[in-house]
């Protein structure tokens, strides 16, 4: 039996965690988070494909990899896009996979900027606020899914 794969996608700056504002984003780093991923997506029967990438295209390119590798599902921490990239919110709509998007933080409890969620808006959930813990809950919905 072929495990199904989970494409983890991570926007721009995640790779400066357990540095960049860890009293928001607390002091795990991405690594830390893939390790804890992989674990648990063992016990679950899935495989995890996680990436990182500061450039929108990039994460454009990889939701659309996703549909072409016919990936089980994506969670995405868009970062800063999430708030700005209609791009993102096009792929996910045209791909035909479910997309969770991932927050460490809330970001409805932090600037207003941030209340406004493009990947939301074809996202099929939305985990936040709950630092890493929140790849952890939204790998369990892909999961299940």
């Amino acid at each position: 039996m072929t495990a199904k794969t989970i494409y983890v996608l991570n926007g721009p700056n995640l790779n400066l965690l357990g540095t960049r504002e860890p009293d928001i984003y607390g002091h795990d780093t991405l690594d830390d988070i893939a390790a804890r991923l992989a674990a648990r997506g063992e016990e679950l029967g899935v495989t995890i494909d996680m990436r990182q990438s500061n450039h929108e295209g990039h994460l454009v390119d990889w939701l659309h990899e996703a549909r072409t590798v016919g990936a089980h599902a994506v969670l995405l921490n868009a970062g800063a896009y999430t708030h700005t990239s209609i791009a993102l919110l096009d792929a996910i709509k045209a791909i035909g996979v479910p997309v969770i998007e991932v927050h460490l933080s809330d970001p409805e409890k932090r600037e207003p900027f941030r209340h406004l969620s493009y990947v939301g808006m074809g996202a099929v959930q939305c985990v936040k606020g709950l630092g890493p813990d929140s790849y952890l809950v939204a790998l369990e919905a892909a999961a299940a899914l």
